[in-house]
């Protein structure tokens, strides 16, 4: 007899392959419980432990990629780019970018045109970092990596943006941090582009006391999601502004430290710092 788990794995991928052949149709949930032989609530419960994420929210994310690659190999209208992923109209489409990625359909394709970009580079306690920032705030901050490519995946997200290499204030406070000692958090503005779902994991995320550590699990029950951990650990590793929204404070239930996008070595020496600071702290206070 093939054990549960096996069976319910197997239904989970003819499901997904079924939206994606079916992804034009905009196939209902009831259609794909169907074809897979399961009721909709089990279905539906089954699908998120597995793929992290709603069979809705899959769909929708299907439509959102298929429509940027329109959009970006196409000089079609947002009416046509709606009609070919299988929407009803380009209000659909301008709410389903919106949702999944933070931006309009034409912000998304003009590449943050008109945008001004400012960034530099500083040394920290934990190596190179890579800042920029627009009139609204911190939009970006990274480690250096070993392939210097950091600058090029900042203008890889924002493509047409206009970039200059210029430390401001705002850049300025986020480096106090480190060469200060300070923990003023709060007192940085960030500017942030990302799902709905991104944004309340990054929320929960600047909830992490200095020094504090949370599971996946607990970051998932927090927003009101806990059978979503494959998605929290997703949007955790898309955290645009390393430290600033502590994801090096996320580790796995079993204790272990987990993956880190800037390595583990750099995440185990940034929880050993906090932990120290923390100590100080209440030693300060005591």
């Amino acid at each position: 007899m093939q054990p549960q788990s096996s069976l319910n794995y197997e239904r989970i991928a003819r499901a997904i392959r079924f939206i994606r052949e079916h992804r034009r149709e905009q196939p209902r949930l009831e259609e794909v419980a169907e074809h897979v032989h399961m009721s909709v609530y089990h279905f539906q419960r089954t699908f998120r432990e597995w793929a992290g994420t709603s069979p809705k929210q899959f769909l929708q994310y299907l439509n959102v990629e298929h429509a940027k690659r329109v959009l970006q190999e196409t000089h079609a209208s947002l009416a046509d780019t709606a009609e070919e992923v299988g929407l009803s109209g380009t209000g659909r489409l301008h709410d389903l970018f919106v949702r999944i990625e933070g931006m309009t359909p034409g912000e998304w394709k003009n590449g943050g045109e008109h945008l001004d970009i400012r960034y530099s580079r500083a040394e920290s306690p934990f190596g190179e970092v890579l800042v920029a920032s627009t009139d609204k705030g911190i939009c970006w901050l990274e480690f250096a990596d070993e392939n210097g490519k950091n600058l090029a995946r900042l203008r890889e997200k924002f493509p047409r943006a206009r970039y200059t290499q210029a430390r401001d204030e705002r850049q300025q406070a986020v480096l106090s941090i480190f060469a200060r000692n300070r923990d003023n958090l709060e007192e940085i503005k960030l500017h942030l582009r990302g799902t709905d779902f991104q944004l309340q994991v990054w929320q929960a995320l600047l909830r992490i006391p200095l020094g504090g550590l949370a599971t996946y699990g607990d970051i998932a029950a927090h927003i009101g999601h806990p059978t979503a951990c494959r998605a929290v650990g997703t949007a955790v590793g898309d955290n645009p502004v390393a430290y600033l929204i502590p994801c090096h404070r996320v580790i796995r239930a079993t204790g272990e430290w987990g993956p880190y996008r800037w390595g583990e070595t750099r995440k185990t020496a940034i929880i050993g710092w906090e932990a120290a600071r923390r100590k100080q702290k209440q030693g300060q206070l005591g």
